[in-house]
């Protein structure tokens, strides 16, 4: 299945192993992702330096999308993996891609748009739940 918001953000951010990064796995985009500043086109994975769980291509490359559907807000109380609205049109996405600037590449921006949108700059990454 795809990562809810929060997965996502937590596998970016590296987990309990963060070291409180702007990107995944660096303050330096250039280490970890392809973004318009070094990229004209989708890279091949795993080619910059991984985070600190070891997962590639989180800054960059591509918009990836979550499970979740979009809200301009987190969810107001506390909770563990909120997960986004139940209904809604429009599907929230992280990380940004290579075209993209760095400022859409860090691990806090969010984006939307329609599932049903094809874009070379658009892909998923898939969790598996034990």
């Amino acid at each position: 299945r795809l990562p809810t918001e929060m997965e996502w953000m937590y596998a970016a951010q590296g987990g309990h192993l963060s070291g409180d990064y702007i990107y995944s796995g660096s303050n330096d985009l250039d280490a970890v992702g392809w973004y318009s500043g070094n990229a004209s086109e989708t890279s091949l994975a795993g080619l910059k330096q991984a985070n600190e769980l070891g997962i590639f291509d989180m800054s960059g490359n591509l918009w990836e999308f979550c499970w979740d559907n979009y809200h301009h807000e987190y969810p107001a109380e506390e909770s563990q993996d909120p997960s986004g609205p139940e209904s809604g049109f429009f599907r929230a996405m992280r990380g940004g891609s290579y075209s993209t600037d760095a400022s859409n590449c860090t691990v806090s921006r969010r984006f939307y748009t329609s599932p049903t949108l094809s874009a070379d700059s658009h892909g998923f990454r898939v969790v598996r739940k034990y």
